[in-house]
């Protein structure tokens, strides 16, 4: 059985459609999915879907590309994550990809968000959903400077170096790995995948985007993490059991998840 340690459900992209959804998580031997939080206003919707479904799991937090939107507080997220079923504090990170033609000083409010959710994680004793775009030295640093390795957590949708993998593992997080990973052009992130030891991997949808091969282009799903573990599998020259096995082990082990 599988596990999507990283969806987005409550996504216009899916409304509606819950239920068929669950239906090919079943076909395809997904067993749970952690759906994650983006921002602050949509989070009720996020929980919602949560405690509607028993193999469905939340996360509490406002992704680092969110500008136009409240800025949680520590007591928030601490608050909302005591909830049973929120399993982590995130998304929350660094994304420098879009800063156009602001400094890097002018990014500070990303780093002081980050730094927000980090506290709170620690707090709260719940592991960190870690997204890095362009930024990988600054979230490495901001991790390692706030005591991140107090509660780990995973990097997500990774595509940076085995160098920067190194480290967060070395601070105690997972490296979970997308669709990305089945690309022709992600030769490098390939080779990188094949180095990360599978009992530090997760492996993810980050639906309704990155669809895997063979539905490139398509509306991602959770049910197609399937088809990104029996690429790794294959990557990798194991059986696709003992990757979604030991995948699974890795998702309760991080998350504390109550699943069989």
């Amino acid at each position: 059985m599988f596990v999507d340690s990283h969806c987005h459900l409550d996504f216009p992209e899916y409304e509606g459609q819950v239920p068929e959804l669950l239906a090919r998580m079943r076909e395809a031997c997904v067993q749970n999915a952690l759906c994650i939080s983006v921002d602050m206003p949509d989070f009720p919707k996020v929980l919602a879907l949560a405690e509607a479904h028993d193999n469905l799991y939340a996360s509490v937090g406002t992704h680092p590309d969110y500008e136009d939107t409240p800025e949680p507080s520590v007591e928030e997220l601490v608050h909302l994550a005591k909830h049973a079923k929120v399993l982590a504090i995130g998304e929350t990170g660094l994304d420098y990809y879009r800063m156009g033609d602001r400094t890097y000083e002018q990014m500070e409010w990303q780093r002081e968000r980050f730094r927000t959710h980090i506290r709170a994680a620690i707090e709260v004793g719940k592991p960190l959903i870690v997204h890095t775009r362009s930024a990988s030295s600054d979230t490495l640093k901001i991790l390692k400077e706030e005591g991140a390795y107090q509660v780990g957590g995973v990097m997500h949708c990774f595509t940076e170096s085995w160098e920067v993998a190194q480290e967060a593992m070395e601070l105690g997080f997972y490296i979970s790995f997308s669709g990305i990973v089945t690309f022709k052009s992600a030769k490098d992130l390939q080779e990188t995948c094949k180095k990360v030891p599978l009992n530090r991997m997760l492996i993810e949808t980050d639906s309704p985007y990155l669809a895997p091969i063979p539905h490139r282009g398509k509306t991602n799903e959770p049910a197609w993490v399937a088809c990104v573990g029996q690429f790794i599998a294959d990557l990798k020259g194991i059986p696709v059991e003992e990757l979604a096995a030991q995948t699974t082990q890795n998702f309760k082990n991080l998350f504390k998840a109550p699943i069989n």
